[in-house]
């Protein structure tokens, strides 16, 4: 199947060489031309595990093009996806420029019938407006060409993007038009083997079915934070609180980690949008607000425990951070707690040193550079300041050599907002330990050092 892609981010360049990897002909289309040459030499702009050897492989297998050239992308595709960017406003709306651009763009350049697809998150309604502008479009050139409009959100966890397209936990297609329902069938057959995992509805309730999936998973994850808070100020360990609540069928243990919050370039931009859509038809969705309240303030909990701890100011303090992407296995860095905490930390007189496996030197344009330092090895990091602090969960943090750190680190001080380690064997370890909802009992309440 000919496939055209618009968008070579981070969906459009997964969704492109997983549909390549099938045997399709795909083409990618994106502005950047600086991206677009790295793409077509096989190199991915972003750290995706699996991802730049998929594109390698099938750039060179001929099955996988990359072009900044609109009309060739929109001649090349039966089927046209949209998997652009929609960046907040500043009222939190999804910003529906680059989706609209696009739809003008097919709208002027096509010459046969396309099957349009919506794989960019978008608000409910937008397929509609997809619809109206092509067809307007059309309308202006005295065209008379058949299109059709689908909604078919992505459901990919970065860090693990490719897996979960290949083997997907459903495939919804929104869409009244039987033709193009099984168009999209065909096209996912490969990744629907083992059994039936599309699902059909109109374009409309699968637009709403991604806000809704991202704003079910960030209230889950809001409220094990909320209940950290309560468990400190109660004496009670949430990890144990976790352990029993988990055990229901009911609720699971998925997203119910405890944390310094979440991030990312999906569940901030997402809850908001959905908040803001409800605010479009005179809805106020309470608990999708608190959702977003109870991260911002989420954010603030280690800097709050470090400035409790030290005292204030924090000036001249040097404080060691590990993890800066939001999540392990990516070096996306949007909306992370890490930002947060780092930007509060210089701006109370502190000096950052930082590590992640992932991020690595490019974090510094982030950052006051006199006062923020990226190294390329974790102990480096860790030299001569006052306290470690986590924030991303990678591997690679869990069973660090404590000796090394305690030799390294000024004071013995952690500050975990991930809950990676064991707050008994810190203590044994002589570490002042600080994690998220582990019970007051269960802190060193010495003097500040």
């Amino acid at each position: 199947m000919k496939v055209t892609i618009f968008g070579a981010g981070y969906v459009g360049l997964v969704t492109g060489a997983c549909f390549a990897e099938m045997g399709n002909d795909v083409v990618c289309v994106d502005v950047d031309e600086e991206r677009i040459r790295a793409l077509n030499a096989g190199q991915c702009p972003i750290f995706e595990p699996g991802l730049e050897s998929l594109i390698a492989a099938n750039v060179a297998g001929g099955r996988l093009a990359f072009t900044s050239t609109a009309r060739t992308g929109v001649d090349h595709g039966t089927l046209i996806m949209i998997a652009v960017g929609t960046p907040p406003n500043e009222d939190g709306a999804a910003d529906l420029t680059h989706v609209l651009a696009v739809a003008e763009t097919i709208g002027t350049y096509m010459q046969a019938s396309k099957i349009i697809v919506e794989k960019s998150t978008v608000p409910v309604g937008t397929a509609d407006k997809i619809a109206k502008r092509v067809g307007q479009i059309l309308e202006a050139r005295g065209e008379q060409l058949q299109f059709s409009v689908v909604a078919n959100p992505e459901f990919l966890k970065e860090g693990d993007a490719v897996n979960d397209f290949m083997k997907p936990d459903r495939v919804i297609i929104g869409s009244a038009d039987e033709a193009a329902t099984e168009t999209l069938k065909t096209l996912y057959a490969p990744f629907n083997r083992n059994h039936d995992k599309i699902l059909v509805m109109d374009a409309r309730s699968a637009e709403l079915t991604k806000y809704a999936a991202n704003a079910m998973l960030a209230t889950k994850i809001s409220l094990m934070n909320e209940l950290s808070n309560l468990a400190e100020r109660v004496g009670a360990d949430i990890e144990e609180v976790r352990k029993g609540i988990g055990s229901d069928p009911r609720i699971g243990y998925h997203f119910i980690y405890p944390g310094c919050g979440y991030g990312g370039s999906c569940f901030p931009k997402d809850v908001k949008a959905l908040y803001h859509t409800a605010q479009d038809v005179s809805f106020d969705a309470a608990l999708v607000s608190a959702v977003q309240n109870v991260n911002a303030r989420q954010k603030q909990v280690l800097f709050d425990k470090i400035q409790r701890h030290f005292g204030n100011p924090l000036k001249d303090r040097v404080i060691a951070i590990w993890g800066l992407a939001f999540k392990p296995n990516t070096d996306d860095m949007r909306e992370a707690p890490s930002v947060d905490l780092i930007e509060a930390l210089i701006e109370g007189g502190a000096v950052v040193r930082a590590y992640d496996p992932a991020v690595g030197a490019d974090a510094v344009e982030h950052f006051e550079e006199s006062a923020f330092t990226a190294f390329e090895d974790r102990y480096a990091a860790v030299d001569g300041a006052d306290a470690l602090v986590i924030c991303t969960e990678w591997n690679e943090f869990r069973s660090p050599d404590f000796g090394t750190l305690k030799e390294r680190l000024t004071h013995s001080v952690i500050f975990d907002g991930r809950n990676l380690y064991d707050p008994e064997l810190m203590a044994a370890l002589g570490f002042t330990y600080y994690g998220i909802g582990r019970g007051v009992s269960l802190y060193a309440e010495g003097a500040r050092v």
